[in-house]
């Protein structure tokens, strides 16, 4: 009897690993089951190549129909999961519909955390096409926006919509919100790259209360001032789509909790993949989950390599990547930037806003790195990652290159 991979997500996860399971010869079914009408798309450009128009919609798709076809793709469009039966092995539709596997990869990914302010119009979250077709329309039609939350999401649409000529304010309560991922030192480079880009900042102070008033959308923040503009777009972080699996049995915490083989804790043939998907990282010896497009990518191919290796199951400890693209800023991060040692930050005198930003754990050991404008030093520095070293090595070879020693 065939046997049958039934994938609940078309995310770049959920796609990746239907096209890893064909290119390493599963013979069985393939099903993949999207929420969404749309053919699979890829997020990233959403709030970049998307939004200013230099990336058409045929551009985003992570497989065309014809793929579908040759890779004998089973694709659900518009199908939502909404109950999992670990027993029988059953994935339970909207409407009624059940869809049984012999092997289950959850790949539902992450929403955009919902707004806390009630206002009819005016406010928007990004997260979906429909979010970005949306927000493209009305930055054709606005003249300024605030953008609560100064992470990665809402300094690429601050980006953008300087591009459409908008004036622009970013509010967060944090004093350096990239901060959070790369500390304060490099976080204040990324606050004067806002400032140069004609964009006005209001950090460390949070956001009180939204309301549409005869003047506008009026935010009023916590230092007591307010801030007027056409619309807003509120980007507070992510929440994992767990709630179809709240009564399955699964672990759930953060996500689907995994063990170091990807697979859901205590089952044998239920796997996460992607944004969802928190699992055991054997080298760090924690649980991790990251919401990066790279990371989907690896972890796709280990899923498929597991299922079809199960009696021989291989670790997934990948070395974190991500990158971001922020006015003329192309960032690029690698590893565990966000730990408790010495960072180090080098600057390449030959080229304004060319820098490396080397981090280590408390024991002084090299863990991560961040490069603004230099695609050489993070693909050196990157690899250096794969083994434990002491951060004076990294810090030498950057020195060098500078030197050009």
């Amino acid at each position: 009897m065939s046997s049958r991979a039934v994938i609940v997500g078309g995310s770049v996860g959920g796609v990746r690993t239907a096209q890893a399971l064909r290119s390493n010869g599963y013979a069985g079914q393939v099903i993949v089951i999207d929420a969404e009408p749309h053919l699979p798309y890829d997020k990233p450009p959403l709030s970049k190549g998307f939004l200013d128009n230099s990336l058409g919609l045929d551009r985003l798709h992570l497989i065309s129909k014809k793929e579908v076809e040759e890779s004998k793709i089973d694709l659900l469009l518009g199908a939502k999961a909404v109950g999992l039966d670990l027993q029988n092995g059953l994935v339970s539709l909207e409407g009624g519909a059940q869809i049984g596997y012999d092997n289950l990869i959850i790949s539902t990914g992450v929403r955009a955390r919902q707004s806390p302010w009630e206002v009819s119009d005016g406010v928007y979250l990004l997260r979906t096409l429909d979010d970005a077709m949306g927000l493209k329309e009305k930055m054709t039609k606005s003249h300024s926006v605030v953008i609560v939350g100064g992470g990665f999401i809402g300094a690429e649409v601050a980006a953008t919509a300087r591009k459409y000529g908008l004036d622009v304010a970013i509010v967060d309560p944090l004093e350096f919100p990239i901060g959070r991922v790369l500390g304060d030192e490099v976080g204040e480079r990324f606050v004067g790259l806002h400032h140069e880009n004609g964009v006005s900042t209001h950090f460390g102070i949070g956001v009180e209360s939204i309301s549409r008033e005869s003047n506008g959308l009026v935010v009023g923040l916590s230092d007591g001032s307010k801030l007027i503009a056409d619309f807003a777009i509120v980007g507070i972080g992510a929440v994992p789509n767990v709630e179809w699996l709240a009564s399955s049995g699964l672990v759930l915490d953060n996500g689907v909790v995994c063990d170091e083989f990807c697979r859901a804790v205590g089952q044998a043939n239920v796997y996460g993949v992607g944004d969802v998907a928190r699992w055991y990282h054997a080298r760090l010896g924690e649980l991790v989950r990251v919401e990066h497009w790279t990371n989907a990518v690896e972890q796709a191919e280990c899923v498929a390599r597991n299922i079809l290796n199960d009696g021989d199951p291989q670790s997934y400890v990948p070395v974190p990547y991500v990158w971001s693209d922020q006015y003329n800023w192309k960032i690029q991060i690698a590893g565990e930037t966000s730990s408790s040692g010495e960072v180090v930050v080098i600057e390449d005198p030959s080229r304004a806003g060319r820098f490396a930003a080397l981090y280590a754990d408390s024991s002084g050991a090299y863990r991560g790195v961040a490069t603004v404008n230099w695609p050489k030093a993070m693909i050196r520095c990157r690899r250096m990652l794969e083994t434990r070293q002491d951060l004076s090595v990294p810090v030498q070879l950057v020195r060098e290159m500078v030197s050009g020693t």
